[in-house]
């Protein structure tokens, strides 16, 4: 009997074209993200660092990024997979540009979006490695959501990515209300940052605040928050606990 090989075809699941690539882990990340609506628009605040593992290797990492014209985008996670979503919204502002129609995509829309995108990569064994914050204003209505990188999704007068969520959301639903001012807004942002870099061991003390408002948008310059250290339970934080060395 004449035994003949047979050609795998290109699209074979045994051919080097099945190859595929998945981010297992993320290798350079961002921590939290915090960031609220005040009286104006929204607040946002991030800090700069990118750990490679749990080593701070980078100290000047933007993590908030202007989205057209009304829109503010914060993320934590993989600083790679964070770029290649600035990627894909780029050719969504770009193509939404196209149609020169005077209408442009708002904060809901853009978020909109992000969820679907986010969802759809986590349906395909294949997710973007991120949590972001989408904020933005137009045509006077404020608007903040957040996404994380299976695609849960809501929006609230007040959140937060990674440690932010456990420990800035409850100092947010104690302190924020609807008529905050843009200097309160800040010492609050303040308050919910220092309290991450105290016990968020991937947190730098660099960070930047952005502000979008129905006029546009700024962010700071990176600054460093005072800190106090000599408080008696940094001292010996393992004492009186039981089974410490």
């Amino acid at each position: 009997m004449n035994f003949m090989a047979s050609k795998q075809p290109e699209n074979s699941l045994l051919g080097p074209e099945a190859d595929s690539q998945r981010t297992l882990y993320p290798y350079v990340t961002g921590t939290s993200v915090v960031a609220l609506k005040y009286k104006d628009g929204i607040l946002m605040a991030a800090d700069m660092g990118g750990s490679y593992g749990s080593t701070l290797r980078y100290k000047s990492v933007e993590r908030m990024k202007p989205i057209g014209k009304h829109s503010l985008l914060g993320a934590s996670g993989e600083i790679s997979d964070f770029q290649e979503i600035l990627h894909y919204l780029d050719e969504l502002i770009l193509y939404d540009n196209m149609w020169d129609d005077g209408n442009s995509l708002g904060p809901k829309e853009v978020h909109n979006y992000l969820t679907r995108v986010m969802y759809n990569r986590r349906n395909k064994f294949n997710p973007l490695w991120n949590s972001l914050v989408l904020g933005g204003v137009k045509n006077g209505q404020k608007y903040l959501g957040t996404v994380s990188m299976i695609g849960v999704n809501f929006e609230d007068n007040h959140v937060a990515t990674g440690f932010g969520n456990h420990l800035a959301r409850p100092i947010l639903r104690q302190e924020w209300h609807e008529n905050l001012s843009f200097e309160d807004g800040v010492r609050l942002l303040e308050k919910c940052m220092r309290v991450l870099l105290y016990r968020d061991r991937s947190a730098i003390n660099k960070l930047q605040i952005a502000k979008i408002t129905e006029e546009g948008m700024t962010i700071s310059q990176p600054y460093s928050l005072k800190t106090y250290w000599e408080f008696s339970a940094f001292a010996n934080p393992a004492q009186g606990a039981v089974g410490s060395w």
